[in-house]
């Protein structure tokens, strides 16, 4: 059977022992079919440079950001390499914390600017040679950086329109109720306890069966039980229709009369007259 990609020997770690010999590199791993190296700041341009011109990764696919709070250097960056010559791709990892900056790669891979601003806005990350380090996915004027884990889930400002102002404002976010405790039972079962001011509602009948209901489980009285009672009709005449004429059916204008119409059925006529009549 023939691959869908053309084969490549494996790539081995010890094939960047020179790399970790020049202190370039801290340490290589392999894990999941996948190579990873751990970079110090101060020396990542060195490093990116040797991976690129002598190892042949040519490419830098992506640079994602990952938060671990409980670390003195809470940030972990990191770069996906790409090389299309040998058909690899290796992580360069690299951790810092909000104030030390991370050196830009953007001087040999001009495609890592956009990268950079994303890192930087979501989790605060400064790159130190990046010239155009503004935000890139949140709105002009957002605090905070959402993907840390210490960013609350609802932000801390919220947007609506004002009808007052005629454009959209900030207000800091307001909550319309508390947060409800959920016990996670079965919707279909009904919940079994009453909730305050359902006291009243003692020998009350669900609306079908298995309905929810705050009502407690051996007061229920189930709905088939109560569809098998008699109930009497509480209409004193039953209303029928014995001709067209009650109901209008069958004319050409039901309802009204034809001299009520205007002559023009685009124009709608004033009750108490006016220009169109």
């Amino acid at each position: 059977m023939r691959a869908s990609a053309p084969r490549y020997p494996a790539v081995e770690v010890a094939s960047f022992d020179s790399l970790v010999e020049a202190g370039l590199v801290r340490e290589v791993r392999a894990a999941v079919g996948e190579l990873s190296c751990h970079v110090d700041r101060d020396k990542l341009i060195p490093a990116m440079e040797a991976l690129r011109e002598e190892h042949g990764y040519q490419q830098l696919m992506e640079i994602a950001g990952v938060d671990y709070p409980d670390r003195p250097e809470r940030f972990e960056l990191v770069y996906c390499l790409l090389s299309l010559t040998r058909n690899h791709r290796i992580k360069v990892k690299v951790a810092t914390d909000e104030v030390q900056p991370v050196p830009s790669v953007t001087g040999i891979w001009p495609v890592a600017g956009w990268l950079e601003r994303e890192v930087y806005d979501m989790y605060g990350v400064l790159f130190e040679g990046n010239t155009d380090l503004r935000r890139i996915l949140t709105d002009y004027g957002f605090v905070g950086h959402p993907q840390r884990k210490d960013f609350p889930l609802t932000g801390y400002v919220e947007l609506r329109y004002s009808e007052e102002a005629k454009r959209v404002v900030y207000q800091p976010v307001e909550l319309a109720q508390d947060f409800r405790n959920f016990d996670f039972m079965s919707p279909w079962e009904g919940a079994q306890y009453v909730l305050p001011g359902d006291e009243k509602s003692e020998g009350a009948v669900p609306e079908a069966k298995g309905a929810p209901t705050p009502l407690k489980a051996e007061t229920i009285v189930k709905a088939d039980e109560a569809a098998d009672r008699d109930v009497k009709p509480q209409a004193r005449e039953v209303k029928t229709t014995e001709s067209t004429a009650q109901t209008g059916a069958g004319e050409p204008n039901p309802g009204n009369q034809p001299q009520d119409k205007p002559k023009d059925p685009d124009v709608v006529p004033t009750k108490e007259g006016g220009q169109n009549e």
